[in-house]
């Protein structure tokens, strides 16, 4: 087994979706979706610790096989502890050529908490 592969956890995609809300409105809520394979690590740059001492959320670098591409703002949560990430950059910028050994996407991520729906 690869370093890679022993640090990949399972993810779960969460999916916004509407219901009748039984009034003749809709309502909004967090549904869990497809599961995935991912490497989640802490920024732990300067950047990274600048960024957070000024109020910005934890920021984490994620490595997907190139078969999951995560858009920007798309949410998943880690299934070991439940914390919620939702995807700043776009799956499609950066993935590793046909030609590498390697079949890497890497993402951008914050930590999320998921708002109540309303």
């Amino acid at each position: 087994m690869s370093l890679l592969k022993a640090t990949q956890e399972t993810c779960t995609i969460m999916d916004k979706r509407s219901f009748p809300d039984g009034y003749g409105g809709i309502e909004y809520r967090w549904v869990e979706g497809a599961s995935f394979s991912a490497s989640i690590a802490l920024d732990n740059s300067i950047e990274g610790a600048t960024a957070q001492a000024q109020g910005v959320t934890a920021l984490y670098t994620v490595l997907t096989d190139k078969s999951i591409n995560l858009q920007y703002h798309d949410v998943f949560k880690r299934t070991s502890d439940n914390k919620v990430f939702r995807v700043t950059t776009d799956g499609d910028d950066d993935k590793t050529p046909r030609t590498a050994g390697l079949n890497l996407r890497r993402v951008r991520a914050e930590e999320w908490v998921i708002p109540d729906a309303s």
